[in-house]
């Protein structure tokens, strides 16, 4: 059952993820870094979440440690939080230095990952 429960967060989270993705265009990076006329994306799922290509990730990564003979794979669950929480938090950063106010009033009407929760 668990494996179930996994496989069907699989294909949603990896679509938002997609999607997200293709939102942010020009915009991506796989670094932390600013763009020549970067753009502050609020469309999309932009418009719930600030950073939902780690939501998805983060929806579709259970399909891997819910079943049996992947157990083990738990620990590194909770290391891929980590690591994305901490380029979340150096995302947030760089865009504050790059749109002050304007991502300050983003930040107040989105979540960081879980629309309308957290």
């Amino acid at each position: 059952m668990p494996y179930l429960i996994g496989t069907g967060l699989l294909v949603p989270g990896l679509l938002i993820a997609v999607w997200a993705r293709v939102i942010l265009g020009r915009n991506w990076s796989n670094v932390v870094t600013v763009k020549v006329d970067h753009e502050l994306i609020q469309a999309g799922p932009y418009r719930w979440v600030r950073h939902p290509i780690y939501t998805g990730l983060l929806l579709a990564w259970p399909v891997r440690p819910s079943r049996k003979t992947c157990a083990s794979t738990w620990p590194f669950s909770r290391w891929a939080f980590l690591g994305f929480w901490i380029k979340l938090r150096r995302e947030e950063d760089w865009m504050r230095g790059q749109f002050g106010p304007a991502y300050d009033a983003y930040c107040a009407r989105t979540a960081r990952l879980i629309p309308f929760l957290f």
